[in-house]
C-alpha cells in the first residue's frame, strides 16, 4: 500500500492535481457548507459541533457515504461530484476520523483524487489525525489536521464578526456624532450671515425712505438757495429799471 500511495501520488503531481497555482481561496461568509463523511462517525459530530459553536445561522448539507471498506472510493467521489454539480455549497468538507493506513485507503484511490481536482467548489480535507496525509489532502485546496480544524477553517467566528460589528458600530456612532456636531455648527454660522429676506426687504425699504427724505431735504435746500441767489442778484443789480423789467439779471 505505501508503494502504491507512493507511485499514485507521484504520477498525479506530474499531472500537476497538487500545484499550488490552482488552488482555490476559501469562501470568507459561506451561505452553506457542505460534508462528505459517514452519518455515524465520531467525525461528523465534531464537525457539527464546530459549526453549531462558530457559526450556527449558516445551513449544513451532508453527503452521506462509506468511508472505508469496498466501494467508499466510489461513494466519496460520487458525493464530491454531486455537490459540485448543484451547487448548494460554498464550499465542501472531505473527513473521517482517524485510523490505519488501510482504514483511510479510500482517500487514497485515484477516483477520489480527480473528483476533487474537477469539483467546481472549495474542498478542504480533514481526513485522520494531524499526522495522517492522503492522496485526497495533496489535492484539495485547503488541508486540515484533523475533521474539527476542518470546520473551523470553513466556518467564520461568529463571536469575532459581533467584536468587529460592535466596533464598526461604535466608530460609525463616532463618525456620525462628529459629522452632526459639524453640520450644527455650519448651520449655527450660516444662519448669523444669512437674513431672512422679509428683513432684508425691511432693511431696503428704510433705506429707501431715508434716500427720499434726504431727496426731499436737498431738492428744499436748493430751492432756498436758489432763491437767496436770485435776491442777492436782484439786490446788486445796476442795471436801468427798463431793463430789469423786461430782462433776467
Amino acid at each position: 500500500l505505501r508503494r502504491a500511495f507512493d507511485l499514485l501520488k507521484q504520477r498525479l503531481a506530474s499531472e500537476g492535481l497538487f500545484d499550488a497555482a490552482r488552488k482555490r481561496l476559501l469562501p470568507v461568509l459561506p451561505r452553506c457548507i457542505g460534508v462528505v463523511t459517514s452519518p455515524h462517525g465520531a467525525a461528523l459530530r465534531d464537525v457539527l459541533s464546530v459549526l453549531r459553536r462558530r457559526a450556527p445561522a449558516i445551513p449544513v448539507l451532508i453527503y452521506p457515504v462509506a468511508v472505508q471498506g469496498a466501494g467508499a472510493a466510489q461513494e466519496i467521489a460520487a458525493a464530491v461530484r454531486l455537490a459540485g454539480s448543484r451547487g448548494e455549497c460554498d464550499v465542501l468538507i472531505v473527513a473521517r476520523g482517524g485510523g490505519s493506513l488501510e482504514d483511510l485507503w479510500a482517500f487514497n484511490e485515484e477516483v477520489v483524487a480527480r473528483a476533487i481536482h474537477a469539483c467546481a467548489i472549495p474542498v478542504v480535507t480533514g481526513v485522520g489525525h494531524e499526522t495522517d496525509f492522503t492522496i485526497a489532502d495533496f489535492v484539495a485546496d485547503q488541508r486540515a489536521p484533523t475533521p474539527s480544524v476542518a470546520a473551523e477553517m470553513v466556518s467564520p467566528d461568529c463571536n469575532a464578526w459581533r467584536r468587529r460589528l460592535s466596533q464598526l458600530e461604535s466608530r460609525l456612532t463616532g463618525v456620525m456624532a462628529a459629522k452632526l456636531t459639524h453640520g450644527k455648527r455650519t448651520l449655527h454660522w450660516l444662519t448669523t450671515r444669512i437674513q431672512h429676506p422679509a428683513q432684508r426687504l425691511a432693511r431696503q425699504a428704510q433705506r429707501v425712505d431715508e434716500l427720499e427724505l434726504r431727496l426731499q431735504r436737498a431738492q428744499q435746500s436748493l430751492l432756498r438757495h436758489m432763491q437767496r441767489m436770485r435776491r442777492l442778484r436782484r439786490s446788486i443789480c445796476i442795471c436801468p429799471r427798463s431793463v430789469c423789467a423786461s430782462a433776467t439779471c
